[in-house]
């Protein structure tokens, strides 16, 4: 039974998202305030999703998840964030997030969004042709989930880890937005698509040495997105 954590200090709302998981199948776990959800974090160790409300009591819903994310790249994080807060669901993203959901919501959506979610955050339990990729000085792990350049581990979320392998995968050949968000986030996936955007960059943060002129991860001009470079 998968783990979720929900942070929402309106009692109404929790209390309807955690009736819907509940009817779903998932062990939930409350939060009413920002440390509340620090110290469920670190005491229960095997939550696979965190939901983040922005605008909680102690500390806010994007200090939660740089914390999250300071100690815990493989924990899927879904924000619940209102409509008209355009700049809210990016800084989310740019703080580690993997996806957002706009209030209000439909259960729906938001079960479809946390499953979609929880099979990136489970990639290790899904079959693949190959259990290691190799690339210049990258290499890929799928046994022990690790991510190296020149022989030193970078922390990948979820969401990062499925498009590293992806783009492994399929080597040079160049994958559009809708390509990428059928594949890393599935064709059920209501949200924005410049998530996909978002990830990239955030992508080419942590593996180039100067993102704004990336050597690995490129821009495809009227296509999408490839990756440069033979891969073993």
């Amino acid at each position: 039974m998968s783990k979720v954590l929900i942070l929402e200090d309106e009692e109404s709302i929790r209390s309807f998202i955690v009736i819907n998981l509940k009817r779903n199948g998932f062990e939930v776990v409350e939060a009413a305030d920002g440390y509340e959800a620090i110290e469920k974090l670190t005491t229960i160790p095997d939550i696979d999703i965190a939901l983040l409300d922005v605008m909680v009591p102690g500390i806010d819903g994007f200090e939660v998840c740089r914390r999250i994310r300071e100690s815990n790249e493989r924990i899927g994080i879904i924000f619940l964030t209102a409509k008209v807060q355009e700049q809210d669901k990016v800084y989310a993203l740019s703080v580690g997030a993997d996806d957002h959901v706009s209030k209000p919501f439909s259960p729906t959506e938001l079960i479809a969004r946390i499953q979609s979610l929880l099979r990136r955050v489970n990639v290790h339990r899904e079959s693949s042709t190959k259990v290691s990729f190799h690339s210049g000085p990258f290499s890929l792990d799928l046994i022990t989930k690790q991510f190296k350049k020149n022989a030193i581990s970078i922390e990948l979320t979820p969401t990062e880890f499925s498009l590293i392998q992806f783009f492994l995968e399929k080597e040079t050949t160049p994958l559009s937005r809708d390509v990428l968000l059928d594949h890393v986030w599935g064709r059920e996936y209501m949200g924005d698509p410049k998530i996909v955007d978002v990830n990239i960059r955030r992508l080419r943060q942590k593996i180039e040495e100067n993102p704004s002129e990336p050597e690995f991860l490129q821009t495809v001009w009227g296509h999408g997105y490839k990756w440069k470079g033979t891969v073993q």
